[in-house]
């Protein structure tokens, strides 16, 4: 074996491990946060769990994604520890689906139709179909199915370098050596455990081994102990992921790493005694991709079978190895903050589901703070008058966290239906956060008044619990646009919004009418007008939610144009404009 072997064997190796990372991001894009999502609420049963682990793992072709991701799951308290066991479980099932794969390139036939099975036959046919997808169309989807291709025919490609440029090593005897050492049990875990450990994914380390298979000389007694420690290794991405978290969050980890260590080494035991006695003649056989498939499951699915019962044990030991302080759980204030996991960026269509969620708090947040502000007028109470304070920090809080995560979602590879919803998200988290802030001004109006001992005359009263019940409308509706993504509503938004700045106007000429007339004071007035201001004001950010969704989803961004055409040419606008006028008609 040359340098030109060596140089083909890492290049090899660096096309498998960035096809299969390739492939695994289509796949997960493709899913668009749908995996995920039911991995999330379908785990009500410890064997649901397993199903759906092994269902998500062999799509995202990553048991380690799929571990980070039950991790930031449970440091976020979307899924307790209990139900996370299953799915790690099934995590490890999920990823001898590549092995499968990549053992397809040991079929020997002279049949066309057989041949065609290898992958080193069709991968090309799927490379071509992937660069036309992705020169020739312009469907999004068709450009994530064409990179999953691609993706494959790379990995595949680079799974056949290696195993030509490993071929030589047949005639190494140094090579022999080294494999004959691996097949002391010992030494093949650390070997496997390493490897696995510095390249993060199992997958790819069992399919460096299904490579050498091509030299001929890795039996099964060298393989057996390498699979075992790749499963040990694989904890390693999760052990990770889980510093800084939460004591669940660790304990998750853990028990992923407890599932694998004992799985192991009850395998290695009760294999290795039965060993002793029976002396299975097959350890000395060479193996092949096929071979190591086999091993690699039959692992994986007995260790399941077999710890399954005791999912409560492994979640016992790690809850020993991290302790409960006296100060117990460090429980945030607000927990739906907590979605925001830095883990779920490595699987950016799930951190946009997440960011929904967070955002659409954020906007039931912001309508609860106006109305109990607005709620103020009729009956003052300190007690309301404070909730509003403190909806008002916790919504600064939601805009400043929310606005850091979105922009590192935002230089993300995301799909374009979740890119636009980053930036309607970018875009309407400040309008909430200024909502709040009027209703803080709401408030403190209302505040002066009951200081004070003022009150609005009877038809001031009026007039402002019809702009009143105008501005809940335009708020409710608002929200319930963003909440459900609803555009054919959205368009209801702004002929409201009209009809508020008509009312503005209105009650501002009425106001100085009774000034006029000495049948209104200055402070009350003032208290007045500064209100109406405050209410067109957020009917104004309402606007900017309805009209914000509508154009980027429609690819447009001129606000000011894009009004005054909906203004002056839409009739659907005037239809609304003259239903809303009647409706909340002022003298």
């Amino acid at each position: 074996m040359d340098i030109f072997n060596v140089l083909s064997l890492i290049g090899g190796l660096a096309l498998f491990l960035y096809g299969m990372n390739v492939m695994g991001d289509g796949l997960a894009k493709t899913a668009g946060g749908k995996l995920e999502k039911i991995l999330e609420k379908l785990t009500s049963t410890p064997i649901k769990g397993v199903i759906l682990g092994a269902a998500v793992t062999g799509v995202i072709q990553s048991s380690s994604a799929t571990t980070v991701m039950v991790v930031g799951f449970v440091n976020s308290g979307i899924m307790k520890l209990t139900q996370a066991v299953g799915i790690i479980m099934g995590a490890n099932i999920g990823t001898t689906v590549t092995s499968w794969i990549l053992s397809l390139s040991g079929i020997q036939s002279d049949n066309f139709w057989i041949k065609m099975l290898k992958p080193s036959s069709f991968s090309p046919i799927l490379a071509v179909i992937g660069i036309v997808f992705l020169l020739f169309t312009k469907s999004e989807k068709k450009h994530d199915i064409g990179t999953i291709l691609l993706g494959f025919a790379v990995l595949m490609f680079g799974m056949e370098t290696m195993s030509a440029a490993v071929k030589p090593l047949a005639n190494v005897p140094e090579f022999t050596n080294i494999l004959t050492m691996f097949s002391n049990p010992i030494l093949g875990m650390l070997a496997g455990a390493v490897l696995t450990a510095v390249i993060q994914s199992s997958s790819a380390s069992v399919g460096i081994l299904q490579a050498l298979c091509a030299t001929g000389f890795v039996s099964y007694g060298v393989a057996i102990p390498i699979i075992m420690g790749q499963n040990i290794g694989t904890c390693v991405t999760a052990l990770i992921s889980s510093i800084g978290a939460k004591k669940n969050a660790k304990r998750a980890a853990f028990v992923h790493l407890y599932f694998n260590v004992i799985g192991t080494t009850v395998f290695m035991i009760v294999f290795y005694l039965v060993n002793g006695f029976v002396h299975f003649s097959f350890l000395g056989d060479a193996t092949n991709a096929a071979g190591i498939a086999i091993v690699h499951s039959l692992f994986n699915v007995g260790a399941t079978i077999l710890l399954l019962p005791f999912g409560k044990v492994l979640v016992k030991l790690a809850t020993l190895t991290v302790r409960d302080e006296k100060e117990s759980e460090d429980i945030a204030e607000d927990k739906t903050l907590e979605m925001l996991d830095a883990r779920f960026l490595e699987k950016p269509a799930f951190a946009v589901v997440q960011s929904v969620s967070v955002t659409k708090k954020m906007a039931s947040l912001s309508r609860d703070a106006l109305f109990k502000a607005m709620s103020l007028f009729e009956n003052y109470d300190k007690k309301t008058a404070e909730d509003v304070v403190k909806l008002e920090n916790k919504i600064d809080q939601y805009e400043d966290q929310l606005g850091t995560y979105l922009v590192k979602l935002s230089s993300k590879q995301l799909s374009l239906n979740d890119s636009q919803t980053v930036s309607i998200m970018l875009h309407v988290i400040g309008d909430f956060e200024r909502i709040a802030d009027y209703a803080i001004n709401i408030s403190k109006k209302a505040e002066n008044m009951h200081s004070k001992g003022l009150k609005f005359s009877y038809v001031a009263s009026k007039e402002l619990q019809v702009y009143g019940d105008a501005l809940k409308e335009i708020m409710n509706m608002t929200v319930d646009v963003f909440t459900a993504d609803n555009l054919d509503e959205a368009v209801r938004v702004e002929p409201l919004e009209e009809v508020i700045d008509r009312l503005n106007s209105k009650i501002k000429k009425n106001h100085v009418k009774r000034l006029q007339n000495g049948e209104c004071t200055i402070d009350i007035g003032l208290i007045l007008e500064d209100t109406i201001t405050n209410y067109e004001r957020v009917a104004d950010h309402c606007s900017n939610v309805a009209v914000c969704m509508l154009q980027v989803r429609e690819d447009e961004y001129g606000t000011h144009e894009y009004l005054d055409n909906v203004k002056h040419d839409d009739t659907q606008f005037k239809k609304l404009y003259q239903e809303y006028k009647e409706k909340y008609y002022l003298n």
